[in-house]
């Protein structure tokens, strides 16, 4: 039985607002830092927005650092993440620079430190009904699932992770995981999948397809 049920636990609201306010305060003269090489480097716009589910499936507009081009080819296509990624974008994606922006998300009470990954609008009809059941908290900046392979795992361990999540959810899980986040980053491992610099797409499950 979730523990996420009955909405999201009060403390974990008021420890998110806090650190995170506090966290944008600290890290401010890093964020200065990466808007004016990122403006310098790559040009504007400096962030990248995009609609993400939310808590209970409710859309909001997630935001991150840019790290990719808008190139198109000569039929107009936009070209493969491989070829849009900017040298200053994929080290802002190793060092997962490019999610500070999501502190204010966590501000306004759209995301949290921790739960799972916001993912696209137009997974939500492709999830199976347990799998829906990772929108029964609020999407976090990191989670079980990145702790725990992030992108080099399947898409259906992925979901195993965080439904395992709303499942078990504690402070000191929450704790455990911002831990094993710092360490997640600092050794590199799991960005993306081999050969790859993001997620492939989540098509659905087999049996919904068949």
């Amino acid at each position: 039985m979730s523990r996420f049920q009955t909405g999201i636990p009060p403390f974990k609201r008021i420890f998110d607002v806090l650190t995170a306010l506090m966290a944008l305060l600290i890290l401010s003269p890093l964020l200065l830092i990466i808007i004016f090489i990122s403006w310098i480097g790559q040009g504007l716009p400096i962030f990248y927005s995009q609609q993400r589910p939310g808590f209970g499936g409710k859309v909001f507009r997630l935001w991150k650092f840019r790290t990719m081009t808008n190139k198109y080819d000569v039929q107009g296509n936009l070209l493969p993440d491989e070829q849009r990624i900017t040298r200053w974008g994929n080290f802002l994606r190793k060092t997962s620079l490019d999610e500070l922006p999501e502190l204010w998300n966590v501000v306004k009470g759209e995301m949290s430190w921790v739960g799972p990954r916001p993912l696209l609008v137009q997974y939500l009809e492709r999830y199976s009904p347990e799998q829906a059941r990772r929108h029964a908290v609020l999407p976090g900046i990191t989670g079980w699932a990145q702790v725990n392979g992030r992108n080099a795992i399947s898409w259906q361990r992925k979901f195993e992770l965080d439904v395992w999540y709303v499942d078990h959810w504690s402070f000191g899980l929450d704790l455990k995981i911002m831990w094993l986040t710092v360490w997640k980053v600092i050794s590199g491992k799991g960005i993306s999948q081999p050969g790859r610099v993001t997620m492939e797409e989540f098509m659905g499950n087999e049996e919904k397809d068949g």
